[in-house]
């Protein structure tokens, strides 16, 4: 309606250039001085509610009409330290006591608005993004799994049995999300945990919101596929002089028996630069055998069945292959690259068992199909005001992943590269075959240190972590309330299913959603998302999770129940869309107003008495700053001379990684870290972990004396000072440093790299560019923008 992401009127002429003091701090009313109440303390946004007929985990629930804490009302223009206080990676909201006990996790899956609005129209004049947020596959510590020959699921709209289905009696339950009564079937009278009999509601499936079940032979298509992986490698001269093979094959060799799989897993390569190269690793031969085929206009497999083989049987040959490898291509002189003949090689190779394709490329490819010519204009980087070439120049690349998606084959492209790569074409490839993408920019193996780690690390994360392969995803809800945007890397196969050639437990989702119908007489709705895969070991297995969240009718109710970092994740995925298909400004308008809008609405709905100011309830508070982060955001920010790969591989993060690593990507953690003591400190495995204050993204708070830790997520900028924190000594101050370092990297799947920066140094400028409170020669600071959102609601 209105103003939503999509019809975001411009914003008033001269926005950019808002007159206002550099770094202007206003005083502090006395009233405020103690609004800052910690992160940590503050009751987060559930809701209880009262349950009718419902599971008993509901029914001793209270009807709350509004959470008064996150309602409290915060003068952003007066109070602006609003930080959470401590290290935690992703502040998330916790749920009422009795909800908490059953429901999801909120790193798995969590919605914007924790008390869902009864009409569509209450959630138009709250003018806040209804959507969830998903990580589906996400590495858990604790997953029950289930083996049965009967998994229990609705007989009407197929959702799974979970902890919110309400039991009639020991022989019915009822959906939570179409109501339909359903028989209880006469094995799941028994509780294979308690060993008891007849009691159905203490069975695993109802004591768990993320449930695992071995899925019997109804759910499968044909046999499982074995794990299959085809290594296609750029190996022109570009490539050799990154130095990225060397690494790329030590790293397989050192992992090759780590790889997931059983004894049917296949491997295979290719390497390509004006040829293609195909290597028959057969049982029998003494060598490695290369085969080359130069026709790439008419490409085809010179030996069909010999190019992927059983890995158990011919471990030696591809050992024997890697070790080669490097040596093969050293003295190259060849310098074009048809990467989509190898491309279009890879995939016949594959289609008639599915598997993984991983790509590496180093340049602009330059012949053959899929050839593409160099969109970038490095002079226009930082005048323009739109920026052109966001979308593909060619549709070669998606049409192939989509043909790959259809036989079960995801790409995931690894580029490393110091020139442009028109990313916004190759990266095609992986996101419509639910592939990743990987980026490395200035790779070279003796000049750029810090991207070789990360490229090691990632790599060996990469190679050994779990894989699922032919998945599809579905997400329901309960009645009343429809799905009808997808974010993320896939490809939609019907209305509501994803497929997911394979799927990795770093990939983050996201769905926009709508109420159709009026949820009148509920007091709860459900969602529930079911991931069908097949595991590395030839199972097939179903993930369940279920979310459930109260139903509420008045605007206090919405506005409390507002999770402030799930809507700024699903704002950004939104917001790539609007770039892609509409204009950069376009997205960077619909942004600045979604927190026009919000606010507006909670000052004209909700606040019985009017005051001056910029008013946000205390849920809200981080609001207007995490869409300034995002403004200033690599994917969005202008007049910043910002590579066009760089801008759209930060696109490509915002949309496909799970919402606890975008936070860091839109607002950085910032930490002081040469005085680092034991208070409050964490004890992680008899480790001890210093935790700092998070410090305001401002110049303020950085001091010649100190040394400084900035977390962005996929990059550690420090600003280090004092040489004797970094090395590994016997000191106090060392290894406390390194302690927090390393719990900081154990947080997340990625290897993220550290940069030691100095006044002189080069990145000295990123990690100014990070300081999203301060004022650039581009951009508003934290304080003229929110005048600026001040001066807007008050039109």
């Amino acid at each position: 309606p209105g103003r939503h992401l999509g019809h975001y009127p411009s914003l008033p002429p001269g926005y950019q250039n808002t007159p206002g003091p550099h770094n202007a701090t206003p005083p502090i009313h006395p009233a405020m001085q103690n609004a800052n109440q910690p992160y940590s303390q503050a009751p987060q946004p559930y809701q209880q509610v009262r349950g009718t007929q419902l599971s008993p985990s509901l029914a001793s629930m209270s009807l709350q009409s509004s959470t008064p804490e996150a309602l409290r009302v915060v003068n952003l223009l007066q109070d602006r330290n609003l930080l959470p206080p401590t290290a935690i990676p992703a502040p998330t909201p916790c749920l009422a006591q009795d909800l908490q006990k059953n429901n999801c996790n909120p790193e798995v899956f969590r919605c914007t608005l924790t008390s869902i609005p009864q009409t569509q129209s209450l959630l138009n004049k709250a003018k806040m993004p209804l959507g969830l947020l998903l990580h589906p596959f996400k590495d858990l510590s604790q997953l029950p799994v289930v083996t049965s020959s009967t998994i229990v699921r609705c007989r009407s709209c197929r959702t799974y049995i979970n902890p919110f289905v309400s039991f009639l009696d020991q022989r019915r339950w009822k959906c939570n999300l179409c109501y339909r009564v359903n028989d209880v079937p006469e094995e799941f009278m028994y509780n294979p945990v308690s060993r008891s009999y007849g009691e159905p509601h203490k069975r695993p499936e109802v004591q768990n919101a993320t449930i695992e079940f071995i899925a019997p032979s109804e759910y499968m298509l044909r046999p499982p596929q074995p794990a299959v992986y085809l290594f296609v490698l750029d190996v022109s001269h570009n490539a050799v002089e990154t130095g990225y093979l060397n690494v790329f094959c030590q790293s397989l060799l050192d992992n090759i028996n780590t790889l997931p799989g059983d004894s049917r897993t296949k491997v295979g390569f290719i390497t390509f630069d004006s040829t293609i190269h195909f290597y028959n690793l057969q049982e029998g031969l003494s060598q490695p055998q290369m085969l080359i085929v130069s026709d790439i206009e008419d490409i085809f497999l010179p030996t069909p069945d010999s190019l992927l083989v059983n890995l158990n049987e011919c471990k030696e040959l591809v050992q024997d292959l890697l070790k080669s490898l490097p040596t093969l291509f050293e003295k190259t002189m060849e310098t074009q690259s048809a990467l989509g003949s190898a491309l279009q090689a890879a995939f016949k190779l594959l289609s008639p068992t599915g598997g993984r394709m991983s790509v590496f490329q180093t340049q602009l490819p330059n012949l053959g199909v899929g050839a593409l010519q160099s969109r970038e204009d490095p002079n226009q980087r930082a005048s323009a005001k739109d920026i052109q070439h966001l979308s593909p120049a060619t549709d070669f690349y998606k049409k192939l992943a989509l043909d790959c998606s259809g036989q079960q084959v995801a790409v995931d492209l690894f580029l490393l590269s110091a020139q442009y790569c028109d990313l916004a074409s190759l990266g095609c490839i992986s996101r419509y075959s639910a592939g990743s993408v990987y980026y490395y920019p200035s790779y070279h193996h003796q000049h750029n240190p810090a991207q070789v780690e990360r490229f090691q690390k990632d790599l060996k994360r990469y190679l050994t972590r779990k894989i699922g392969f032919e998945a599809v995803m579905r997400i329901r809800c309960t009645k009343g309330l429809s799905i009808h945007t997808f974010h993320g890397n896939f490809f939609v196969r019907s209305t509501d299913l994803l497929s997911l050639p394979n799927v990795n437990p770093d990939a983050g989702f996201a769905v926009q959603m709508s109420i159709e119908e009026n949820l009148d007489d509920m007091q709860v709705v459900s969602f529930q998302a079911a991931l069908l895969y097949t595991s590395s070991k030839g199972e097939r297995r179903i993930r369940v999770h279920t979310l459930c969240l109260p139903v509420v009718n008045s605007m206090s109710d919405i506005f409390a129940g507002a999770d402030v970092q799930a809507i700024t994740g699903l704002l950004a995925c939104m917001a790539v869309d609007r770039s892609v298909t509409a204009s950069l400004s376009d997205a960077r308008d619909a942004m600045t107003n979604a927190a026009i809008d919000s606010l507006m609405s909670y000052r004209q709905s909700v606040l019985t008495i009017q005051q001056p100011g910029l008013l946000a309830p205390l849920c809200l508070r981080l609001f207007p700053l995490y869409i300034l982060a995002l403004l200033k955001q690599k994917a969005f920010r202008t007049g910043t001379s910002t590579r066009l790969d760089d801008r759209v591989f930060a696109m490509c993060q915002l949309k496909y990684q799970p919402l606890v690593h975008t936070m860091l990507m839109i607002h950085p953690s910032l930490y002081r870290i040469d005085d680092l003591t034991d208070e409050g400190a964490l004890n992680i495995n008899e480790r001890t972990i210093p935790q700092p204050k998070v410090l305001q993204l401002s110049v303020e708070k950085l001091s010649r004396e100190g040394a400084f830790l900035m977390d962005a997520g996929i990059d550690f900028p420090t600003n280090f000072l004092k040489d004797y924190l970094l090395p590994e000594l016997d000191t106090a101050e060392s290894q406390r440093t390194r302690a927090f370092i390393g719990w900081l990297r154990d947080q997340r799947p990625f290897f993220p790299s550290l940069h030691v920066i100095r006044d002189e140094s080069q990145l000295k400028a990123s990690f100014m560019q990070n300081m999203i409170e301060d004022r650039t020669e581009s951009a508003l600071s934290y304080y003229e923008f929110l005048l600026h959102l001040q001066q807007q609601i008050s039109k």
